[in-house]
C-alpha cells in the first residue's frame, strides 16, 4: 500500500478504535451509583440487572446480554475460572471481557478486509483468517498468563504463610485469627485469598465451603491439598498445630523439589539456543581467520 492509503486506514480506524474502547472501559455501573446517590428525587434512570452484575442502564445491559450471546454458554464459564485463577482483575471484569473480545476481533477483520482488497490472494486471506482468530483469544492468554503467575506466587508464598499461622496458634490464637494476621501481614495473592475467605464467613458461609471457595478460586494443587487437611482437621477434631507443622514442613519440601526440578531443567532449555546461536557464532571467530588463510594457500598453489 502507499503512504496515502495507510494514511487513510488509520484515519479511519484509529478514532474507531478509540470509540468502541471508551465505549467499552468507562465504569458505567459506578456512574450510574453516583448519579442515583445524586438524586435522591428519583429523577435517576433505572438500573437494570443482567446475570447477576447490576448494570447501569438499559443500553448496558443490552450490550452485555448481546456479550452473553455471541459467546458459547461453557467458554463463558471457562472465561469466569480463568478471571478467577487471575484474582479477577478491577479493569476487565466478565461482562466487559465478552463484549471486548468481539470488538477487537472486529477492528482486526476490518483491517484485514482492507489490506486483502488491496492485494487479493489466497495466503493474505489465510493470514487475515489467522489474525482474526489470534485477536479474538489474545485476552484468553494473556489472563491465563497471568494467572499463571498468581499461582506461582501463591504456591511460593503459602509455606512462610503456613509457618506464620503455625506460630501464631501456638501463641494461643484461634485458626481463623491466625489467618486474619496471616492476611493482615502479608502484600501477596495469598493474604487477599485468605482476606476473601474470612469475609466469606463473617457473612455468614459455613468454613468448610469458605476453605474448598479459596482452593477452588486459586486452583493452587498445594494449597488444595492444604484446604483438604484442614478440612478434616476440623470434622475429625485434630489439632489445627500439628496440621500445620505437617503441611509447612511438606509444602517446603516441595518448593526445594520444585526448584531442584527446574535447576536440572536449565542445561536442556540452555541447549538449543547454545548450539544454534553461540557455537556458530563462536565456530567464525575461532575457526573463520583459519578457513580463509587455507582458501588463499588453496587459491595461490593453482
Amino acid at each position: 500500500m502507499t503512504t496515502l492509503v495507510w494514511l487513510m486506514v488509520g484515519l479511519v480506524v484509529l478514532p474507531c478504535t478509540y470509540i468502541v474502547w471508551s465505549f467499552i472501559s468507562v465504569d458505567r455501573s459506578g456512574m450510574a451509583a453516583v448519579r442515583s446517590n445524586l438524586r435522591r428525587s428519583g429523577n435517576a434512570g433505572p438500573v437494570a440487572s443482567t446475570g447477576g452484575v447490576v448494570v447501569g442502564s438499559t443500553s448496558e445491559a443490552k450490550r452485555v446480554a448481546l456479550g452473553l450471546r455471541l459467546t458459547p454458554a461453557g467458554y463463558a464459564g471457562w472465561l469466569d475460572k480463568l478471571l478467577a485463577r487471575a484474582g479477577r482483575p478491577a479493569g476487565m471484569p466478565l461482562e466487559r471481557l465478552l463484549i471486548a473480545k468481539p470488538a477487537i476481533a472486529l477492528v482486526v477483520s476490518i483491517l484485514g478486509f482492507l489490506w486483502v482488497s488491496r492485494t487479493p490472494s489466497t495466503g493474505a486471506v489465510l493470514f487475515t483468517i489467522f489474525l482474526v482468530a489470534l485477536s479474538y483469544f489474545v485476552p484468553d492468554i494473556l489472563i491465563h498468563g497471568r494467572g499463571a503467575k498468581r499461582q506461582e506466587a501463591i504456591a511460593l508464598e503459602l509455606p512462610n504463610t503456613l509457618d506464620q499461622m503455625l506460630i501464631s496458634v501456638e501463641a494461643g490464637l484461634g485458626f481463623e485469627s491466625a489467618m486474619a494476621r496471616a492476611a493482615q501481614n502479608g502484600n501477596g495473592p495469598l493474604a487477599t485469598e485468605l482476606a476473601r475467605t474470612l469475609q466469606d464467613m463473617q457473612v455468614g458461609r459455613s468454613r468448610k465451603e469458605a476453605y474448598l471457595a479459596m482452593a477452588e478460586r486459586a486452583s493452587v494443587p498445594d494449597l488444595r491439598s492444604f484446604v483438604r487437611a484442614v478440612v478434616q482437621a476440623d470434622t475429625y477434631g485434630i489439632a489445627i498445630a500439628n496440621v500445620l507443622r505437617t503441611q509447612a514442613k511438606q509444602m517446603r519440601i516441595k518448593r526445594r523439589q520444585r526448584a531442584e526440578e527446574k535447576a536440572m531443567k536449565l542445561p536442556i532449555k540452555v541447549l538449543f539456543p547454545l548450539m544454534f546461536c553461540i557455537l556458530p557464532a563462536l565456530f567464525i571467530v575461532i575457526i573463520g581467520p583459519a578457513v580463509i588463510n587455507v582458501m588463499k594457500n588453496f587459491v595461490g598453489a593453482f
